[in-house]
C-alpha cells in the first residue's frame, strides 16, 4: 500500500456529530475531501442546510440527519436514521458534539452541569454504543475519533467551567477504556484534544483572555479549525491501523509548557 492509499478514504462512510458548523464541519469537509461519504448531525435544521450546501459544492458527497444527543432517548432513534440516510455501515465515527457552561465551581447549577454531561457524555457514549454494535463490530472494523479538549488533560484559574473540564476529562478516559475494550473487534479508538480555537462556543471568553492564552503558548498563537483536519484523516485511516487509545493535544504546546 502506497502512502497516498493510507490516508485514502474512498468507500468509506463516516458520520460527524456537531457537524453543522466550527469544528465539525471542518472535519468533515476533511474527511470528504479524502473520499468518504459524510453524514453530519445537529440539531438546528438551517445550520445542517448551509453545511450541506458548503460540502456539497466542495464535491463532498454528503447527508444530514437532524437529532440532538442530549436526549438520551432520541440516540437510537439518530442512529436509525443515519444508518439509513448513509444505505452502507458506517465505518467511522467522529464524536464532536458537545456543550460547555462557565460559572463558577461553588455556583455551577445543576442543571448546567446535567446538560453538559449528557450531551458531551452520555450521548457520546449511546451514539457509540449503536454504532459499535451495528456497524464496526459485526464487521470487526471502525475508526472512532472522539473530540475532548486540554480541559481534559489539567485544570485551568481562567476557564471556569468545572461540568465542561469533567466531561471532557471523562470522554479522555472513556476513549482508553474503549479502545481496551474494542481492539479485539479491529475497532481503533482515539481522541484529539484541541486547545484555544476561535468559535462559535469560545468567542465570548477569547475575547477577554487570547492575549494571555497566546502568551502562555510555545508556539504564540491560536488554533485554527484546519488544525484538526489532518489528524482527524489520519487517525480515520489506514494510517492508524495501529494507533489506539491515545489523546492528542492539537494546542500549540500549551498543555506541556
Amino acid at each position: 500500500m502506497s502512502v497516498k492509499e493510507l490516508f485514502d478514504l474512498s468507500g468509506r462512510t463516516a458520520l460527524v456529530t456537531g457537524g453543522s458548523r466550527g469544528l465539525g464541519l471542518a472535519m468533515a469537509g476533511a474527511l470528504g475531501e479524502m473520499g468518504a461519504k459524510v453524514i453530519i448531525t445537529a440539531r438546528k435544521v438551517a445550520e445542517l442546510d448551509e453545511a450541506l450546501g458548503s460540502l456539497r459544492s466542495r464535491g463532498v458527497e454528503a447527508v444530514r440527519v437532524v437529532g440532538d444527543l442530549s436526549r438520551p432517548e432520541d440516540v437510537k432513534a439518530l442512529a436509525d436514521a443515519a444508518l439509513e440516510a448513509a444505505g452502507a455501515p458506517i465505518d467511522i465515527l467522529v464524536n464532536n458534539a458537545g456543550a460547555t457552561w462557565g460559572a463558577p465551581a461553588e455556583e455551577h447549577p445543576l442543571e448546567s452541569w446535567e446538560k453538559v454531561i449528557d450531551l458531551n457524555l452520555t450521548g457520546t457514549f449511546l451514539l457509540t454504543q449503536q454504532i459499535g454494535l451495528r456497524s464496526m463490530i459485526p464487521r470487526r472494523y471502525g475508526r472512532i475519533v472522539n473530540i475532548a479538549s486540554v480541559a481534559g488533560l489539567k485544570g485551568s484559574q481562567h476557564l471556569k467551567a468545572i461540568a465542561y473540564h469533567t466531561s471532557k476529562g471523562g470522554l479522555v478516559n472513556f476513549t482508553r477504556a474503549l479502545a481496551a475494550e474494542w481492539g479485539r473487534h479491529g475497532i481503533t479508538v482515539n481522541a484529539i484534544c484541541p486547545g484555544f480555537i476561535p468559535s462559535k462556543m469560545t468567542h465570548g471568553l477569547l475575547d477577554k483572555i487570547a492575549p494571555l492564552v497566546v502568551a502562555s503558548t510555545p508556539l504564540r498563537q491560536l488554533g485554527e479549525a484546519r488544525d484538526l483536519e489532518g489528524l482527524v484523516v489520519l487517525l480515520s485511516g489506514a494510517a492508524a491501523r495501529h494507533i489506539t487509545g491515545q489523546a492528542i493535544a492539537v494546542d500549540g504546546g500549551a498543555s506541556v509548557a
